[in-house]
């Protein structure tokens, strides 16, 4: 045989693919199985306990503001995007007129999702009252 399925150059990724599919769902299942049979659900009272001295603890909203999410989502997008950059700055000179009027295009279209998101306040920090 000439055509076995092993010989095939991505087969090993198909093979860790199939894995993945598998362990993934397995621990995950495993994880909440062994973290709700392990939890203790007596805890409220120990984490409003005061320790050695102090105000007693008051019981505080745990919210946390879209805002910081928009942020940081915001900050990943334009990291990711600068970060392409590099490639191009290492091989300006191959590229030629070609890859320096697409770098401009792509800088303009970052400029454009900057403004946007400027324009809708996603770069504007609101405090919680």
């Amino acid at each position: 045989m000439t055509h076995l399925v092993t010989d095939h150059p991505y087969f090993g990724v198909f093979v860790l693919f199939v894995i993945t599919l598998v362990a993934f769902p397995l621990t995950l299942f495993l994880a909440r199985y062994v973290s709700r049979k392990l939890a203790r659900l007596d805890t409220e009272k120990l984490k409003l306990a005061i320790y050695e001295c102090g105000p007693e603890p008051d019981k505080q909203p745990n919210r946390i503001s879209v805002q910081f999410y928009l942020i940081a989502l915001l900050f990943i997008l334009f990291d990711v995007e600068i970060i392409f950059m590099f490639p191009w700055a290492i091989d300006f000179k191959l590229l030629g007129w070609f890859g320096f009027t697409e770098m401009i295009l792509f800088i303009v279209l970052l400029a454009i999702g900057f403004i946007y998101a400027w324009k809708k306040g996603a770069l504007e920090w609101h405090s919680i009252k």
